[in-house]
């Protein structure tokens, strides 16, 4: 099965990646309704560690144990970082449009790209450069709707924009621990973290995390099983193989997808603004997926 798994194209795990990841947006506005953006966030990461315990303690249970110091910080800053990225970019959508948080969260591949040339010393081609400029610039593009209407406000970008560099920083991490773990021997541990910092957090701001409708729950189980376990964890798999700028940068592939099932389930029709923002992305992302 490994075997198998390794002679998957990593592009393919990135497309499966995006088109998961894709549906959180809408999921997460249907849950909104009633359920706090952090009750949200911990929810979604406690269910995938739930689901996910049993393969990584008895499959991994030896690899864990190998684990060093180093790599358990490692991770427990990972899951910190992801649990930031959660907080905050999902209380962003909460303040404004679908398409305008998803494409602000976007921005990513920006700081990573920085911290790969700056920290993990990848060098930084000619063909990714241009690829992610045009990428990011059709992201920003998509947004550019919200910008004078009293929707997208200010708490909203800022939450997106946090979102965009904890999550650059969780990427970071995770290709240079993925570069020696197992797929669940790092996400687990990752997203249990996570999960522990979110409910926390929830505590401490006397964040209700019960009493929801059955739908609320159902919606949630979504957010756990498709954008999570299926959507993150195929992108950390894709990241033992490709290069971190690029897997961020082939993200922004989301905005696309986020606003088309914004449009199916949410009504929020694209504008024409949105369709050229989300033709450069694409460019974008051909552009770099070149080299």
């Amino acid at each position: 099965m490994h075997t198998r798994l390794q002679s998957l194209p990593p592009q393919l795990a990135l497309l499966v990646g995006v088109l998961a990841a894709s549906t959180a947006s809408p999921l997460i506005r249907l849950v909104q309704t009633e359920v706090n953006s952090l009750a949200i966030a911990a929810w979604r990461l406690t269910l995938a560690s739930a689901i996910l315990a049993p393969v990584a303690l008895i499959a991994r249970r030896e690899e864990l144990r190998r684990l060093v110091s180093r790599d358990w910080l490692l991770m427990l800053a990972s899951g910190v970082m992801l649990a930031i990225h959660f907080a905050t970019w999902i209380s962003s959508l909460a303040y404004t449009s679908v398409a305008a948080s998803v494409a602000l969260v976007s921005t990513s591949p920006l700081f990573v790209g920085l911290g790969s040339f700056l920290i993990l010393r990848e060098r930084i081609t000619r063909a990714l450069v241009i690829g992610m400029v045009i990428a990011v610039i059709g992201s920003a593009v998509i947004g550019l709707e919200d910008w004078g209407q009293g929707s997208h406000r200010l708490t909203g970008d800022l939450l997106a924009l946090a979102g965009a560099i904890s999550v650059a920083i969780y990427f970071l991490i995770g290709r240079r621990l993925r570069s020696r773990l197992s797929l669940v021997a790092y996400v687990f541990p990752v997203y249990a973290t996570a999960a522990f910092t979110l409910m926390l957090v929830a505590a401490i701001f006397e964040v209700s995390l019960s009493g929801y409708r059955a739908t609320h729950w159902l919606w949630l189980l979504l957010l756990a099983l498709g954008p999570q376990i299926l959507g993150h964890s195929s992108l950390n798999w894709a990241l033992r193989h490709l290069p971190a700028t690029y897997v961020t940068l082939a993200v922004l592939g989301e905005p696309i997808g986020s606003s088309i099932l914004a449009w199916l389930i949410l009504s929020e029709v694209p504008s024409v603004v949105t369709v050229l923002g989300g033709a450069l992305v694409l460019t974008g992302i051909v552009i770099a997926g070149r080299e």
